[in-house]
């Protein structure tokens, strides 16, 4: 025979170990995805950070200062780590990148803000420094970040609040100064190191760009080709004769954001099967061989020519091609 009060005990039991367990999840911390960083934690990328107990880089920065008081007329600035630095090299065969600077670079009057080793920290100190003060260049590339993710081991989160305090300053100390942001370049450090620079980029290109429409190129095309995502808004058309606009008056900041355009080079450095190609890089050649970080001549030629079609309309000249 049914037991209608022991069902009923029964029934309260459950739901007090329902309610329980409820309890005990509410208490429990969220997922460090969902987690919002707090202010502490995201110091080492924000808080301006100098280099100057190494004799080279304060020797460096100096020059740096030096050239922006003999040279009144740059127009493009590249901001960066030893990839942006390593363009000063002219060690055949790996590491010749001059050829590619003068190519590309030297005849628009450019300045090489690469600091090997630099994190955002060291870039944010840098143009707080002096290094952008009196000059009005049309364009400033940047491309930081894997130092952050790498030696320094900061997460993606640290790293994309390095990124955007860079990102504010150059806006508002360069206020006529287009930037382009290259996304962080592809690597074999590790699966982590790997992880967490797609999710910075995957940030940067939601952030800073717009996703290309899959109706005017095929899936193939987008992934073989580096992806360029303009911040900048569309100009609604002009109201009629006598028709008040309803647009309202952009913000400071919505302005400097369409500043910005987004350029994902990852495309350039993979196989067709879409497998990082290690052998591109010159890490793994060097006397003490590292894992796949820094792209060797080939590479960083052919990073350039995946730049040059938005640089040279950022700038508004001729797109300069490979010599022949």
């Amino acid at each position: 025979m049914w037991d209608h009060s022991r069902a009923a005990r029964t029934i309260r039991k459950i739901t007090h170990v329902i309610r329980l367990l409820l309890a005990t999840l509410l208490l429990l911390p969220l997922p460090l995805a969902a987690q919002q960083p707090t202010m502490q934690q995201l110091l080492p990328a924000i808080a301006p950070r100098p280099r100057l107990d190494e004799p080279w880089w304060a020797e460096r920065h100096q020059h740096i200062l030096d050239q922006l008081a003999r040279r009144p007329d740059i127009r493009l600035l590249l901001i960066g780590d030893s990839i942006t630095q390593n363009y000063e090299k002219s060690n055949p065969p790996d590491e010749n990148f001059l050829p590619t600077w003068n190519q590309f670079y030297a005849p628009r009057h450019a300045l090489n803000l690469g600091f090997s080793g630099d994190s955002t920290a060291n870039v944010l100190w840098r143009l707080t420094h002096g290094e952008i003060d009196n000059i009005k260049p049309s364009v400033a590339i940047l491309l930081i970040g894997t130092n952050n993710t790498g030696h320094e081991h900061q997460t993606a989160e640290q790293t994309i609040a390095g990124i955007d305090n860079i990102i504010g300053t150059l806006a508002q100390r360069l206020p006529q100064t287009r930037i382009l942001l290259l996304g962080i370049l592809p690597s074999d450090v590790s699966p982590e190191k790997t992880a967490a620079d797609k999710a910075i980029n995957a940030y940067l290109a939601k952030r800073y760009g717009h996703t290309p429409s899959a109706t005017t190129s095929t899936t193939a095309e987008l992934s073989s080709r580096p992806k360029a995502h303009s911040a900048a808004v569309e100009r609604p058309a002009s109201p009629p004769p006598n028709t008040p606009s309803q647009q309202p008056t952009p913000s400071p900041h919505d302005q400097a954001e369409s500043r910005i355009t987004y350029l994902d080079l990852t495309p350039t450095f993979l196989k067709p099967d879409g497998a990082l190609d290690t052998a591109i890089f010159y890490d793994p050649r060097l006397p003490h061989p590292g894992k796949a970080l820094h792209p060797d001549t080939n590479a960083q030629h052919k990073m350039a020519e995946a730049i040059e079609p938005t640089l040279s309309n950022l700038l508004n000249d001729t797109p300069r091609t490979r010599p022949h």
